[in-house]
């Protein structure tokens, strides 16, 4: 293999440039102002290590998908729920076939027959495995080995790349090239380890609804405290809908755990591995991320089914195997997956994310673009809000890490991604009874995505009460998040056969999802069909259905954050849900 890949080098190296390249110069298709903050150049990239890379090629038909998912999630609109096929969005999705020649012509003339491309379901991907040498010689780049100072994580990357001009039309980004970003799970701590858990209050005390709740749900939090605080304790699950939580990273979910968890030997979920995914059943293999994702998201809609999808992928990467590195851009590898299947889960939980401008513009549109087509599919997007307040979540009028990386060094509150897409639902967190706001809860406004129209009324009246704090700190015509939230602070879960707290928007997502399957649950057994995206609905008639969370604040880039307060926030969202009050919600829409 080793030499088959050193003659694809040579060949690469001495093609003769095909017709429709002659005389086509190269220009520069992405570039940073530098190496991002964090991360450390050390030395030029092996010649002869493999990478991973995907070309992204450019879809004429995505407003098709917009505007669908518009009509689609809209309560007023006579389309409300319909929703697309498999076969429909592909073809949403798919490019041109003449984007599809050039690019296969370009590859050509590097020594990529169609032997050497894995292409995606729709087509609008393709994927190639390549030596260093190689991609050097078609991006016009160096390579460079990058260190995360902060995490010891390495990574292949380099701060700029160029395609011929011919092929800008037709690619849309070629990654992981000037991506920096780690995906790293939203959780924040882990205590009570070893089994050893907290002395729990007894009585009980009053929740934001005026609801008596255990007062042990002060202490830590357990599936008996959410169903108390968000008022599904007396619902019955009566039809087949599935919801689904997404692991990566090699977190993997523990069924034995699971079971322990619920108290349930019979208890079960699915595992769907992707992309050469695990899920190691060895107890000293269980995640924390992972566990904590099935135990609440499939907790809180037993009896629904559950699936757990596990994508391969590890984070660090040793520069001194003859193996392709990791890309550590595993939502595109997912999203060909699911988007490939004709049946989905009706709600989707994801607790990953990272500071949105380690990834670049493109791609991160091109992933929106891809939650977007979930939605526009039935399913409902959910994904934690992160755990670093606007930033780095430290108040100290001294922090200097939230640096902008456009090349003007200011300070500047930092958003997260994939948090700030606009077509996923956003989760921040809270705790206590009553709640207030968690002080990580992450939140903001985008710098990548404009704000959407759904979101104008309570967006806007949120600004005018800010007035000028913070200006010039973040952007007040991007997209804002978090949508909702849902506490985040002491869950207790199973990890390894004991118990252990954990804490951060990780907890707050898929119990929101657990909820949302409920509701879609509801919907199915009236006839309807489920939600898909939620966003339209909740800023709108479902805004009532939300327990305002007014007390609080995010801290971070060396400020006190945003604060709570009555209506929407930038950190807590609309507020933690009222089960009953959105099921009535939706069946009436």
């Amino acid at each position: 293999m080793r030499s088959a890949w050193l003659t694809l080098v040579a060949a690469a190296l001495a093609y003769a440039a095909a017709p429709s390249f002659r005389g086509c110069e190269n220009k520069v298709k992405d570039s940073l102002h530098g190496v991002p903050q964090g991360w450390v150049q050390q030395a030029p990239a092996p010649q002869d290590q493999l990478i991973q890379l995907k070309i992204a090629l450019a879809q004429p038909s995505a407003h098709e998908l917009e505007k669908h998912i518009v009509e689609a999630s809209d309560p007023a609109h006579e389309r409300y729920g319909q929703f697309l096929s498999k076969e429909e969005a592909h073809e949403l999705m798919a490019p041109e076939q003449g984007s599809v020649d050039i690019v296969r012509e370009w590859l050509a003339t590097h020594g990529l027959g169609e032997e050497h491309l894995y292409n995606s379901a729709a087509g609008d991907m393709v994927t190639i495995r390549v030596p260093v040498a190689v991609a050097e010689s078609m991006l016009d780049t160096k390579f460079h080995v990058y260190t995360h100072a902060a995490s010891g994580d390495s990574a292949i990357r380099t701060t700029a790349y160029s395609l011929p001009e011919l092929l800008h039309d037709h690619v849309s980004f070629v990654q992981p090239t000037t991506m920096y970003a780690r995906f790293k799970p939203m959780r924040s701590t882990m205590h009570f380890a070893g089994g050893v858990k907290a002395t729990l209050a007894a009585g009980s005390v009053k929740s934001a609804a005026g609801q008596d709740v255990d007062a042990s749900c002060n202490d830590e939090i357990t599936l008996s405290c959410l169903q108390q605080l968000y008022n599904f304790g007396d619902y019955k699950p009566s039809t087949n809908t599935t919801l689904a939580v997404t692991g990566y990273l090699e977190e993997y979910a523990n069924n034995a755990d699971f079971q322990q968890f619920l108290g349930d030997d019979s208890a079960n979920f699915t595992t769907t591995l992707v992309n050469g995914g695990k899920n190691d059943q060895d107890p000293s293999a269980a995640g924390g991320e992972a566990n904590l994702d099935v135990q609440y998201a499939f907790g809180v809609a037993q009896p629904l089914a559950g699936t757990f999808y596990s994508t391969a992928g590890t984070p660090p990467f040793t520069p001194d195997k003859n193996e392709p590195t990791n890309g550590n851009e595993p939502y595109i590898d997912w999203l060909d997956f699911v988007l490939n299947q004709t049946s989905l889960p009706s709600v989707i939980s994801t607790s990953y994310g990272d500071d949105e401008q380690t990834v670049p513009v493109d791609y991160a549109q091109r992933v929106c673009q891809g939650f977007q087509t979930l939605g526009s599919r039935g399913v409902s997007v959910t994904f934690s809000s992160g755990d670093s307040g606007v930033g780095d979540g430290s108040s100290d009028p001294s922090s200097t890490t939230c640096i902008a990386n456009n090349g003007t060094n200011a300070i500047k509150f930092l958003p997260a991604f994939p948090a700030s897409c606009p077509y996923v639902t956003t989760v921040g967190a809270t705790q206590n009874v009553p709640e207030v706001a968690a002080s990580f809860s992450g939140g903001g406004f985008s710098n990548i995505f404009a704000r959407p129209s759904y979101q104008d009324d309570a967006v806007s009246a949120f600004l005018t009460g800010l007035g000028d704090t913070y200006a010039g700190l973040y952007n007040a015509s991007g997209r804002a998040y978090p949508d909702v939230s849902a506490q985040g602070v002491n869950f207790d879960i199973v990890l390894g056969g004991s118990h252990t707290g954990v804490s951060g928007t990780s907890c707050s997502s898929p119990a929101f999802a657990g909820v949302v399957a409920l509701v879609n649950d509801a919907r199915v057994a009236a006839g309807k069909a489920t939600l898909g995206f939620l966003n339209p609905l909740l800023y709108g008639a479902g805004a009532g259905a939300f327990n305002d969370i007014t007390s609080g604040n995010n801290p971070g880039c060396g400020t006190e954050g945003f604060s709570a307060g009555t209506g929407w926030d930038p950190v807590t969202g609309l507020g933690t849900p009222d089960f009953d009050k959105l099921k009535t919600v939706a069946l009436d829409n």
